[in-house]
């Protein structure tokens, strides 16, 4: 199954899925085959799943999604799984050579799970798998740590990849319904960053960059226009993946769209405060908790009593974010790095960290 949200499914046939944000409200997801042309399915192949154990989740993400991908680019994979430790324990004995040698002779899974979960943000990755003459990472989470992020942003690092264009070839958690939520907070969070005017491609740029605010590997491993390219290569499938989002968010009156041929062009905000309320009330729970806003009671004309999120002013709001989004970035690219170096082992770590280098040298 593949998320109709982001582009393409694998029979085009299929009728269009409609996908709901949080709260039921559906949204309906216009699917663009068109976007099938910008991969490359011998790439891209599930076929490399065939050799491991069952997943509940897969997904391609990266450069693979690029029509200019080559041979030599790694193809990275997302999979979530029940339970990690028997699964690494099943792929320990199917593909043994996976793994950094010496996590296998110490410890074996319950060592490749315990620093994935005590170090790292819970991810596991393999990098340098060599598969049909084709060069693959593929990084393993427990399912229920995956929808966690996805809906409270508790580590910001796989819900981040989440929020750019991916291929899902295996979705039995319904990750593809899940991540509506996601990608409208999002929206929110880059709406608040914004000024009131832009471009939709700044737009997909700030929605990109998110995850990569106080990233540590944007200091000296990183291409620093990795945001940019992005955005720039996949640009098609930024817009299928939000346009329903800005499109809900117009009928609502937070924006307007000054149209450009087949694009959305120019987008201008409204900044109100009340709108900035309903931005700020799209972010997950406990990111805004992180936020340190509180909430005040106020009534309806009903009678009723709602509670709202109480701001200051949209800069106050816009701050706030910044700073809870760096110093989350911050943290779990940190963690993950650190685990990342142990997982892969003296050799690949350094080829891994040499590659990532030679990105940034280049950039």
């Amino acid at each position: 199954m593949v998320a109709a949200y982001i582009g393409w499914k694998d029979d085009r046939n299929d009728p269009v899925k409609v996908v709901t944000y949080g709260n039921g409200t559906p949204l309906p997801a216009k699917i663009i085959y068109k976007c099938l042309e910008l991969l490359d399915e011998d790439k891209v192949s599930p076929d490399f799943l065939k050799d491991l154990p069952p997943v509940e989740f897969c997904c391609v993400y990266g450069s693979a999604l690029l029509g200019n991908h080559d041979k030599i680019t790694m193809v990275d994979y997302i999979l979530g799984v029940s339970d990690p430790m028997k699964w690494h324990s099943e792929n320990l004995k199917l593909n043994r050579d996976h793994y950094a040698s010496w996590m296998v002779h110490l410890g074996g899974a319950k060592l490749i799970t315990l620093v994935a979960d005590k170090i790292g943000v819970g991810v596991h990755f393999n990098p340098f798998v060599n598969w049909n003459n084709r060069m693959i990472k593929y990084g393993v989470v427990q399912s229920h740590d995956l929808v966690q992020d996805i809906l409270h942003w508790k580590h910001f690092y796989l819900s981040g990849r989440l929020q750019k264009p991916v291929n899902i070839h295996v979705d039995t958690l319904d990750i593809a319904n899940l991540n509506s939520v996601n990608l409208k907070a999002a929206t929110s969070a880059a709406l608040l960053l914004l000024p009131p005017e832009f471009s939709e491609e700044q737009l997909y740029a700030k929605i990109c960059g998110l995850s990569y605010m106080g990233d540590v590997r944007m200091l000296f491993a990183e291409d620093k226009n990795k945001v940019n390219k992005i955005v720039q290569g996949q640009f098609q499938l930024f817009h299928t993946m939000y346009r329903p989002i800005l499109e809900g968010y117009a009928a609502k009156d937070v924006l307007r769209f000054q149209s450009s041929g087949g694009h959305l062009g120019n987008i201008i905000q409204n900044c109100d405060l009340p709108v900035t309320q309903s931005l700020v009330s799209a972010l997950p729970s406990t990111f805004k908790s992180c936020i340190g806003m509180g909430e005040k009671s106020k009534s309806s004309q009903s009678g009723q009593l709602r509670h709202e999120i109480a701001i200051g002013s949209r800069k106050e709001a816009a701050d706030f974010m910044r700073k809870v989004l760096r110093h989350k970035v911050m943290v779990s690219s940190t963690r993950q790095a650190i685990s990342g170096l142990l997982a892969t082992g003296g050799v690949h770590a350094s080829r891994y960290l040499s590659n990532k280098m030679s990105k940034w040298w280049k950039s």
